[in-house]
């Protein structure tokens, strides 16, 4: 009885010492680092990089020396593509242990690849003094000076790594690479098939061989190659995507979209993988199917975060704003200082019209992250749309530095390019895409618009022809070459080219259109209208060909036809602003006005951020007298583009006639003729607002050149003769307010003329 008493007793005491023992461990600071380590490297394995950076952080947190979490956090933000954390952290990591190769490595590397090629080469000059046999120093050394240019002492240091080690598969891609970019084209081929004799079984090795033929135009062999790798590595999303995209740049869009479907299948576990088929359909421009495809990868990966984000951006693009609301505010929630989650959060107000709220998120975003290209891209769009295109500018151009190869910013400054007739805003922003993706079709595309602006219609041929060649299955470059074409009235040519365009994309509207066109100023509008019913058979569900079925109606005088057209193409894509534009456009016509009011009103309410909904609706009101509802629809476009020219100007007319603030509508004005310098409407309330201050001198020569460009105008010369009698000339104004009356100006206005006239006959 009294051992049973005993060994209770025992047992016990020893519980007790164990949670002692417990409770000591878990307040030892050193277990408890090496805990989250622990916990850290298990995510980051299991490819939640974001999970494992929380892990690390706490470790560095208990101790802030602790040199392998620093290394570790850093390989995080590399995966996740947060370049600065990983700086900082790789830095951190050099300073704690100067003698750690891979972070030395690790830091040139991000240096490198952030263009500061000095301090990458410095970083491999630290490897190469504490080891002159380092093979991956002499790699960064060799990729350093052949940055910085000196390509024959790059390819000196890469023959170095290969004969410290031979056997080494990597070294000989890297060799091949340098030899590729100093135009050796037969050596890199070479080092490319002898690093694959090494390790046959190297899909690295095998892809790298691929991208060479790829960029040799070898179609055949690069896909040999990727196919090859695929199943060296059945499980690695990277084969998957190089052959899809090569298949996509052939036009073999459904081989491709058969590729990503397999890679979903095949890695239903990594976020790469199973993304693929959604990021193609968002490539394509397929907007709803890539949304369909995300809100489906959501359901089933609600914690990835790459997957939260990418189908917030769709939903944003599909202005299906109150999910994408839904979703931001979930994640600002769970994350209150996410650099992404702000910048969406300013792109869906951006996209709800509150652009000043909008650059205020994006402007908190970038207190927060200032070197973060995204949201200096993101304000730089918003700044456009407000208006500001000076900032906007200057917002995507610090995008563009951040990452130069950030095509979308480039893309971004051609369209303010564009929209503001800069030529050489548009061919730099060009230059700098080619720069960035030689490749590509894009940069060439858009270098061609530019040299067309500037009348250099042989080298902008020159850049289309380079576009056809560099993706043949593309059908922008033919569409592009075929608008050049038509320009210069080589309708044959431009005619083939079209349908060229069509026969790679049969959703392609701008070669559509340019054949409609064509038909059209060849008075074949029957001709043009079978042509849209024969491609609307093949792609029955797009809205845009009912647009152009709609408007080729409009230009038969077939009004219920154009209708129902346009009808059909709202129906099928309720957002579509041109759709809905032009159903005004043909309700009007038909003298619907109410439904004209209803359709622009909603053009509004599905793009708030376009502005010609306003000025149209502002116009029309205009003419049904309704000024008080007109004013009004002007001042809303103009809080969506304050410079916009059509509204300021229409604006300050309203002002000038119903006893407005002078002074506003002189300013108005003022900015209209800016944004509109050729216009005679321009010159004419200009000249109006002049008049209004006392300023005849001014009103009269704009006057004069208005009535020189539309000498119809019986406005135009009703206001020169006010200016000639308010200057004491009225001889000369009597003559204006005579050839005004000769014009049949409306009722109103003729009253207003004759008893200017009569004041005038008196004097």
């Amino acid at each position: 009885m009294g051992s049973t008493v005993w060994h209770g007793k025992r047992l016990r005491l020893f519980s007790i010492l164990f949670a002692v023992l417990l409770v000591g461990c878990s307040h030892d600071p050193n277990l408890r680092k090496q805990a989250y380590v622990a916990r850290g490297n298990k995510y980051f394995d299991q490819g939640k990089y974001r999970e494992a950076a929380i892990e690390y952080l706490n470790a560095v947190q208990i101790d802030n020396s602790y040199e392998d979490a620093h290394y570790r956090l850093a390989q995080c933000y590399l995966r996740q593509g947060i370049w600065r954390g990983a700086y900082q952290e790789l830095t951190k990591s050099t300073e704690l242990k100067p003698d750690d190769e891979k972070a030395q490595i690790g830091l040139g590397n991000l240096l490198l690849s952030s263009k500061q090629f000095k301090d990458a080469q410095a970083h491999a000059e630290e490897v190469l003094k504490r080891d002159p046999q380092s093979v991956d120093g002499h790699i960064l050394m060799a990729n350093s000076d052949a940055a910085l240019e000196d390509v024959q002492q790059s390819l000196r240091e890469m023959q170095t790594a290969i004969q410290l080690a031979p056997d080494k598969p990597g070294s000989y891609i890297d060799l091949a690479l340098l030899e590729l970019n100093a135009k050796q084209i037969g050596p890199a081929e070479q080092n490319f098939l002898k690093a694959i004799s090494l390790d046959p079984k190297s899909a690295p090795a095998h892809l790298a061989l691929g991208n060479f033929y790829q960029r040799q135009k070898r179609w055949t062999e690069a896909e040999r190659q990727f196919r090859q790798a695929n199943q060296l590595q059945p499980k690695s999303p990277l084969p998957y995507g190089a052959l899809g995209t090569l298949l996509l740049g052939e036009g073999k869009r459904k081989d491709a979209e058969q590729v990503f479907t397999e890679a979903k299948l095949a890695i239903p576990d990594v976020s790469e993988g199973y993304r693929m088929l959604g990021d193609f359909y968002f490539t394509i421009g397929d907007l709803p199917h890539a949304l369909e495809e995300y809100a489906s990868l959501y359901k089933q990966h609600p914690k990835d975060e790459r997957v939260q984000k990418n189908y917030i951006q769709l939903l944003i693009l599909g202005s299906k704003l109150d999910d994408a609301t839904k979703l931001t505010d979930a994640l600002l929630k769970e994350h209150p200082q996410d650099i992404d989650g702000l910048i969406m959060h300013g792109q869906i107000l951006n996209a709800q019209g509150h652009s000043n709220e909008a650059a205020q998120s994006l402007e908190s975003a970038l207190k927060a992250d200032p070197q973060n290209p995204g949201a200096h891209y993101s304000l730089g769009v918003t700044l456009t749309a407000l208006g500001d295109t000076g900032r906007a500018v200057g917002e995507l151009q610090e995008a563009a530095r951040l990452q130069p190869k950030m095509t979308q910013a480039y893309r971004a400054l051609g369209a303010v390019a564009l929209r503001k007739g800069n030529i050489n805003l548009l061919l730099q922003s060009a230059q700098s895409f080619i720069a960035v993706q030689p490749t590509s079709p894009d940069g060439y595309i858009m270098r061609a618009s530019a040299r067309a602006g500037s009348g250099n219609m042989a080298e902008a041929g020159a850049d289309l022809q380079k576009a056809t060649v560099l993706a043949p299955g593309d059908s922008r470059g033919y569409s592009a070459l075929g608008r050049l074409r038509a320009t210069q009235n080589k309708y044959d040519e431009a005619d083939k080219l079209f349908e060229q365009a069509l026969a790679r994309d049969p959703r392609d509207l701008s070669a559509l259109g340019g054949l409609v066109q064509i038909q059209l100023v060849q008075k074949q509008p029957a001709r043009a209208a079978a042509r849209i019913d024969q491609q609307i058979a093949i792609v029955p569900d797009n809205s845009g060909l009912y647009v152009l079925k709609g408007q080729v109606e409009m230009a038969m005088k077939e009004l219920p036809a154009a209708e129902e057209a346009l009808k059909k193409a709202v129906e099928l894509n309720p957002s579509s602003i041109d759709a809905i534009l032009a159903l005004a456009s043909v309700q009007l016509a038909r003298g619907s006005v109410a439904d004209a009011v209803a359709s622009y009103q909603q053009a509004i309410k599905q793009n708030p951020q376009d502005i010609r909904p306003y000025v149209l609706l502002g116009s029309l009101e205009e003419s049904q007298g309704n000024w008080q509802a007109a004013q009004q629809h002007y001042q809303e476009a103009l809080k969506v583009q304050p410079d916009n020219p059509a509204a300021a100007n229409n604006l300050a007319y309203l002002l000038l006639q119903h006893d407005g603030n002078v002074d506003v509508a002189l300013s108005l004005a003022q900015s209209a003729r800016r944004g509109l310098p050729e216009a005679p409407n321009t010159a004419d309330t200009l000249a109006w607002a002049y008049i209004n201050k006392g300023v005849y001198g001014l009103a009269i020569d704009l006057l004069q050149g208005a009535i020189k460009a539309s000498p119809q105008n019986p406005s135009y010369y009703y206001h020169l003769g006010v200016a000639y009698k308010k200057s004491n000339d009225p001889a000369h104004a009597k003559v204006q307010f005579e050839r005004a009356l000769r014009l049949n100006p409306p009722q109103a206005l003729a009253a207003e003329i004759r008893k200017m006239l009569a004041e005038s006959s008196r004097s």
